[in-house]
């Protein structure tokens, strides 16, 4: 299985988490499945719009980790960007989403690994810094 986690970053450089209606509760970020020949930023962009109504911009993919589901591990690409528009949810999926500076993630975070998001969003910026 194929999968992204979006990394949506607002002016403040802090990280748009959310929290679904299924599963722990937990925070995490925003993401799902990629779809039939969907690369990984193209798929970020839909799943975000999706659940929050926002865009992504300036969006890369900065890692690939295995996360396991149901006994499977899948293969999940981390894509960060900077996020623009009106958070909403969808209310069906997501119930929830807020920012959170990276210094001051939500510790009820369990069914994601939160402490991996600082170090993603550094490797965004600094090819940002490059560009």
């Amino acid at each position: 299985m194929l999968g992204c986690r979006v990394l949506a970053l607002d002016a403040s450089g802090q990280v748009l988490l959310v929290r679904h209606s299924y599963g722990s509760g937990s925070w995490m970020p925003p993401g799902g499945g990629l779809g039939r020949k969907e690369d990984a930023v193209t798929a970020a962009v839909r799943e975000l719009r999706e659940e929050t109504a926002c865009i992504l911009s300036e969006a890369r993919e900065v890692a690939m980790q295995v996360e396991e589901l149901l006994g499977a591990g899948n293969e999940v690409h981390i894509v960060a960007g900077r996020v623009s528009g009106e958070v909403k949810v969808d209310g069906r999926e997501v119930i929830e989403a807020r920012f959170f500076p990276l210094d001051r993630l939500p510790q009820d975070s369990a069914e994601y690994p939160l402490g991996e998001v600082p170090k993603w969003v550094a490797l965004y910026e600094a090819h940002s810094n490059e560009s």
